[in-house]
This record gives structure tokens, sequence and C-alpha cells, in this order.
């Protein structure tokens, strides 16, 4: 059986899968990802990762197919080279170049929102349907666009950045210079954050009791924990959570009408608690009425769909 090898190339961890052909991670493994170090030490790091878990799955480098990389931020897809990544300060580097110089295999690069689509799109929660997004609720909100097994990733591999689609005109700052950004309201961060302003409205709340009484020790869990004890502010909290998401997913179903949206990151674990009033929002809100519309669902493979997704990158050639 021949493999390929994912990598996810994150901000906090850098994973490695082992998939086969029958597109299964056989086994993964990771390291923490080093901080201000350059595109050849990432390069170095890669390589001798992807070699260790080969011969721990005693796979030899011609039993490879390709290496797939999915990388944050701007890159280019044709030349393999990361354009621009600020979570890993990387810029202007060829990477898949470099790889494959280390490693003797062949090497393909994506963005890794785009890689988590393809994996959803290819293995997960969107494998009967034609055309799919996968939204990534995480620090930010990463898309991934797939129409008929293939990414589109726009004329300069952009495409799919909704976290930087304005929901809320001169609302909250976000990092990238606009204002109101969909990301600053609807990810875990941003929800995270009206965790906190609510918090500070409400001193009696039990969020505080959740949060062992600091600030600092709120996550995109504590809203949802508070919400099911039956604590009104929390579930103020979640409801206009819920609201922000379903603003930007009903803009997102009446560009593209996908057949299939799956929701992703650490958030999705809330399951229904999150979905059901979701899909109630966006199926009043969007534009088409009609009783067949774009799927909202749980993604599947939680956080291996980046990872599988990357592996599956060579799919794409």
């Amino acid at each position: 059986m021949l493999y390929s090898v994912g990598v996810d190339l994150g901000g906090t961890n850098i994973s490695f899968g082992v998939v086969d052909e029958n597109y299964k991670l056989v086994e993964k493994a990771s390291v923490k990802t080093p901080f201000g170090k350059d595109g050849a030490f990432f390069a170095e790091l890669m390589a001798n990762e992807i070699r260790k878990l080969c011969s721990c799955c005693h796979i030899e480098t011609n039993q490879l197919k390709w290496v797939g990389v999915g990388a944050p931020g701007h890159v280019d897809s044709d030349t393999g080279d990361i354009i621009f990544a600020c979570n890993i300060e990387i810029s202007n580097f060829p990477m898949a170049k470099v790889l494959e110089e280390k490693t003797g295999c062949k090497v393909y690069m994506g963005n890794d929102a785009n890689a988590a689509a393809l994996g959803e799109a290819l293995a997960g929660a969107a494998t009967a349907s034609k055309s799919s997004v996968t939204i990534t609720l995480g620090t930010g909100i990463g898309m991934g666009i797939v129409d008929k097994g293939k990414i589109i990733t726009g004329c300069h591999y952009c495409a799919g950045e909704v976290g930087h689609m304005v929901i809320a005109v001169n609302g909250r700052q976000c990092k990238c210079g606009r204002r109101g950004c969909f990301e600053t309201y609807a990810s875990a961060t941003g929800l995270i954050v009206s965790t906190r302003e609510a918090m500070l409205k409400d001193k009696d709340s039990i969020l505080w009791r959740l949060s062992n009484g600091s600030l600092d020790n709120v996550t995109g869990k504590t809203a949802f924990d508070g919400k099911k004890a039956g604590d009104m502010t929390a579930k103020r909290v979640v409801d206009e959570y819920i609201y922000y998401l379903s603003c930007g997913i009903t803009n997102i179903v009446n560009l593209l009408e996908p057949e299939i949206v799956c929701i992703g990151g650490g958030i999705s674990e809330q399951g229904e608690e999150l979905i059901g009033p979701l899909r109630k929002l966006v199926k009043d809100e969007q534009y088409s009425r009609i009783e067949r519309t774009s799927s909202i669902v749980k993604a599947a493979l939680g956080n291996d769909a980046g990872l599988i997704g990357a592996a599956l990158l060579g799919y794409q050639s």
C-alpha cells in the first residue's frame, strides 16, 4: 500500500500524520511550534519529524506518494511558497522546494483552512456532497471552499477569508485593521471577549464561579456551561454569539449556496446546543426560502481535519 504524509503547521503545534489510500489516518505525532525561527529551520524540523513518523510506522520513503503541508496565512499552492504567515513569522519562503530537497518526496502546499475543508470533503462530513464549505471557529475564523473535489483558492490563493468580512459596521477592532469583522464576534476569541464583557456588567453571574473568579480563566466553553446551569447572563452571551455566527453563515450561504456547511473548531464541540439554533436562524434569514437549502452540520474529523486534508493535497494537482 502507498501512503501520504500530512503536516498541519500551526501557531501552537505542528502535527504530522500518515494517511493511507483509503484516506484513513494511520498514525500521528506532534511537536511544539518553535518561536522566532526562519523557514529553513521549520523545513529541517518537519523533514526530521516526517522521517521519525515513517520509521515508527515501518514505511519506506518509496512507499510515500507525497507530503502535503497545510500552513496558516497566504500560501501559493502552485509554487509551494509561503508568502506570508504571521503566526509563524515566515514570509516569502519556498517551503515546498526546500522540503522536497530534504525528504526526497514531492511536496504540496496549501492554506490550512483549505486543507481542513478538503479533509471534510473527501474523508469527513461532506463526502456525499459535491460542494461544501468548512468553517473553523478558533482563535480566528477560517474557511475553505470545495467544489467537485477541488479547492477554490481565488486568483491569488486567498479566497475564503471570511473572518474579515464585516458584519457589524464600526464594530470591534480587528487585528487586520478593519472594524466589526466576523471573527471579532463569532470566533472562540470573540466569544471569550463577549463573556468577559458580560461578567463585568453582572458581578453575580455564575460565570464568575465557572471561571474561578478570574477573567483570565474564561474559555470558549464558559458561557455555554453557564447557560446549561440556568444563568441568564450566560444565556444572553450564547444567544448573541449564535446570532452573530448565523449572520456570517447566512452571508456565506447566500453567496455560495453550498450543499453542506461543516462547522469545526473547539466551539463545534457544543454540538446541537450550537448547531440547532444556528440552523433555524440561517434558514429564517437566508435569501432562498425553499425547503431544500444548505445543510449545516458539525465537522466530522475534529482536530485531524487539517492533517488529513493536507495529506490529500496531492489530489489537487
